[in-house]
């Protein structure tokens, strides 16, 4: 078999998986209880929720504009595979009916924001979405301006406060929080623990710390040039800087390895979206 061929084994598993996990979420905790969840599939709950519509139906019909929008802003590829995945996701609802595992409302909303989180993060691991906010929100923000996730977070006020209009405060107030796990499930399912932070490292002893980070940390190294700031241009030394890029299980390591060699070393870290290529370990899907 064909390493594409593999490729896409993996990308169907996924959406798969993710398709029934957020299938779940929904019947076995959003919908008995009438919560809602941000986006367009929180649309489609509220419209459920207030019509008497079948949700398979309003997934579908709902979506459809959004899978337009996917077409132009994104690529007709990626706008086919996201229509496969919630049509199924439409049939799985549909046909499929999960057991209503609880009515505890904070259970009902952090596990059914869980579930639904990660079915969306494994879709889009698998190169499709469930939900087409962020598709709306970069086409909105090319259109118009400002940021993507400016537009993310309108969207959502907006869907929030129709929920306490149409439902009531308490159910707004429950949906935000599915929504923020959701958020938080999302984001571990697509960055898992590899968040990748980026730190440079300035001291004296630097050839000695690059060397143990190497050796003891394993991880890559770059050396940059710079110049102090402080004083005069021209009596300003000239200064050794490195700069590592590590996952935030590394952070600890990094630093106890650095410290233990100059315990005065000036740190600065920041947060990265991702990398590609280099030293820098790679989880496997």
């Amino acid at each position: 078999m064909t390493l594409l061929a593999r490729l896409r084994i993996v990308d169907i598993s996924l959406i798969v998986l993710g398709v029934f996990l957020a299938a779940f979420g929904l019947e076995g905790f959003l919908l008995p209880n009438q919560f809602i969840d941000g986006g367009v599939t929180g649309i489609c709950l509220l419209v459920s929720q207030v019509t008497g519509l079948p949700l398979a139906l309003l997934l579908i019909v709902i979506n459809l504009p959004f899978l337009y929008l996917a077409g132009q802003v994104i690529g007709r590829k990626f706008a086919i595979k996201t229509a496969m995945a919630i049509f199924l996701l439409a049939l799985v609802v549909y046909f499929v009916h999960f057991p209503q595992l609880t009515n505890d409302t904070l259970l009902v909303s952090v596990f059914g924001g869980f579930f639904l989180g990660t079915g969306i993060g494994l879709s889009m691991r698998g190169g499709s979405v469930l939900d087409g906010t962020e598709v709306l929100a970069i086409y909105l923000s090319r259109r118009i301006g400002a940021k993507v996730s400016d537009w993310v977070i309108l969207i959502n006020v907006i869907i929030f406060l129709t929920a306490a209009m149409l439902l009531s405060v308490e159910q707004a107030l429950y949906s935000v929080l599915t929504y923020f796990v959701a958020s938080k499930a999302l984001d571990f399912i697509i960055d898992g623990v590899e968040e990748y932070t980026g730190i440079f490292i300035i001291s004296p002893l630097n050839d000695e710390i690059r060397t143990a980070l190497i050796s003891q940390v394993g991880c890559g190294v770059t050396q940059l040039r710079g110049q102090g700031g402080f004083g005069l241009p021209d009596d300003a030394p000239d200064r050794q800087i490195l700069y590592v890029v590590v996952t935030r299980l590394e952070i600890y390591r990094l630093l106890k390895v650095v410290r233990g060699i100059d315990e005065h070393a000036f740190i600065t870290m920041n947060s990265i979206n991702d990398v590609h290529g280099g030293m820098v370990k790679r989880r496997k899907i």
